[in-house]
């Protein structure tokens, strides 16, 4: 399955009593002062929005807090604080780092539009987490930091694992902010000369990497505009991967769904059509499948699980690659749908799903066929019509001992469509225990066209009101369709084409149609 995008977390800003709340009044209310503060920026007395124990403040053009207005979410406060006249919020950076003597200097720093940097600090990853709103676009670790938190993993498992335990516990406080912020861009800094540290860090999962005392106001300004790009990239790139994955596994569950029909060392002709209900969707609640087996019967079967979403469609693949199982394994009529409720039970994921069914098995001589129902409308059968004996001018019996041509005209009559017999069906898939399906005995005749649909095709409306086509409406639309002159994949598809036109567009259901001819 395509691993999902992390969802971004809001952390609100008042949580704890690690960051102080609005005034009723509106106006920000005013923190303990914080020691320690980095050096380079802000008063810890002119920020807002910090714990009374650690500086974890930001700046902004104006010198003042992008939290100090927030009534308890901080991603709020933060991400519409500063908000520049076009609408767009200036770049905030979060320095995570723990230098007790505050050696470290983060110059002012501007973006690509001139408009200051904000910089907000953090002394630990707790205040980090606290601090990471969502209008925070980039993060600058210290590798240096020292923390408690990275080394244990949220299994309560020691993440050290080499004999070098510095490196490591660094990197470990890595992967922990890349966990903690997956959606943000991350900057490493590493101590003088770090090289290795530094391509280490990137391999991980950094962004880029800065020499701790060679921060220049140009350079960090740019290497923040680097990664952020460079992060929203990434997220792009990882976006298109995943729809190409979800892309590839919805066509790998289609072919599932629409098989290849097996029916190799046998004349009947078959076709199909099948189009989901869902929008842009390629896989629907809707199955179906042929086979032949090695006695020379010709089994098929269509059928629709109750909706039509991505797991009914997954419901239908498993109940069809089961049905073509148990077809070759031997299996018919009540003693094969009983084995298949027994796989929906098992296999659906609330006991209100259920599935029609239909099956049909056609003899080797292909003139008779046995029909079981089990919820599902019944199929329909359309045959030459029968013969009349009708005298011409001359005394000569006009037909041809076969049917189908009046002796007056010389023309040939539309074939007979009606529906199969439908009164000795059983109940839907899943919905009755214990539940039996009489197998129906069939005569076809020499001749004919045997159409299989699931409720899609009948279900649609035909027109503005809420009249529906219903299966006598099918029957006539398909009766005007044969007398045309159409057969096989012209006739699905103009018998498709024609319900969707009545419903006056797309139909909400899905919908399969399967045809097997007999031509002698």
């Amino acid at each position: 399955m395509p691993v999902p995008v992390p969802r971004q977390r809001a952390i609100p800003a008042v949580e704890g009593g690690q960051a102080h709340a609005a005034s009723p009044s509106g106006g920000p209310a005013q923190p303990a002062p914080a020691p320690g503060a980095l050096s380079g920026q802000e008063p810890s007395s002119t920020r807002h929005g910090t714990s009374g124990d650690a500086s974890h403040g930001e700046t902004d053009d104006t010198g003042h807090s992008g939290h100090g207005g927030s009534t308890g979410g901080g991603h709020h406060g933060g991400a519409h604080h500063g908000t520049s006249a076009n609408g767009t919020a200036p770049l905030t950076l979060l320095v995570i780092e723990d230098d007790p003597a505050g050696a470290l200097t983060v110059p002012e720093l501007r973006d690509a539009a001139g408009k200051q940097i904000r910089v907000r600090t953090a002394r630990n990853l707790t205040e980090a987490e606290r601090l990471l709103t969502d209008d925070v676009q980039c993060i600058l670790l210290d590798l240096a930091l020292r923390t408690p938190g990275p080394a244990t993993t949220s299994e309560g498992t020691s993440a050290h694992t080499g004999s070098d335990p510095e490196p490591d516990d660094e990197l470990a406080t890595l992967r922990h902010v890349l966990r903690l912020a997956p959606r943000h861009a991350v900057l490493a800094l590493t101590p003088a000369e770090d090289t290795e540290r530094g391509a280490e860090a990137v391999r991980v999962g950094a962004q880029d990497y800065l020499f701790r005392d060679e921060l220049d106001s140009r350079l960090l300004s740019r290497a923040v505009r680097y990664a952020v790009e460079r992060k929203r990239s990434d997220r792009a790139e990882r976006r298109l991967t995943e729809s190409k994955l979800r892309a590839q596994e919805n066509a790998r569950l289609e072919r599932g769904l629409l098989p290849t029909p097996l029916l190799e060392g046998s004349s009947l002709r078959f076709a199909a059509r099948y189009r989901p209900g869902r929008s842009r969707a390629l896989l629907g609640g809707d199955f179906y499948d042929t086979v032949r087996t090695p006695d020379g019967t010709v089994h098929a079967m269509i059928g629709d699980v109750c909706g039509h979403g991505p797991d009914e469609a997954a419901l239908g693949v498993e109940l069809r690659i089961a049905w073509r199982a148990l077809t070759l394994a031997g299996l018919c009529g009540d003693r094969l749908l009983s084995t298949l409720q027994q796989v929906l039970e098992h296999e659906r994921d609330s006991d209100e799903i259920f599935a029609t069914l239909c099956t049909v098995d056609i003899a080797p001589d292909g003139r008779r066929a046995g029909l079981c129902l089990a919820g599902h409308p019944a199929p329909l059968i359309s045959r030459p019509a029968r013969s009349r004996a009708l005298v011409g001018a001359d005394g000569i019996d006009g037909t041809d001992g076969v049917g189908g041509i009046d002796g007056i005209g010389g023309v040939q009559a539309p074939p007979v469509a009606e529906l199969l017999p439908y009164e000795n069906g059983g109940p839907a898939l899943g919905l009755l225990p214990n539940a039996r399906w009489p197998r129906q005995q069939v005569e076809l005749g020499g001749e004919w066209s045997l159409m299989l649909y699931t409720d899609g095709l009948i279900e649609g409306r035909t027109g503005e009101g809420r009249e529906r086509l219903g299966q006598d409406g099918m029957v006539d639309m398909v009766r005007r369709q044969l007398a045309q002159g159409l057969r096989g994949e012209e006739l699905l598809r103009a018998a498709v084409n024609e319900v969707r036109d009545l419903n006056g567009g797309e139909l909400t259901d899905d919908v399969a149609v399967l045809l097997l001819d007999r031509v002698p």
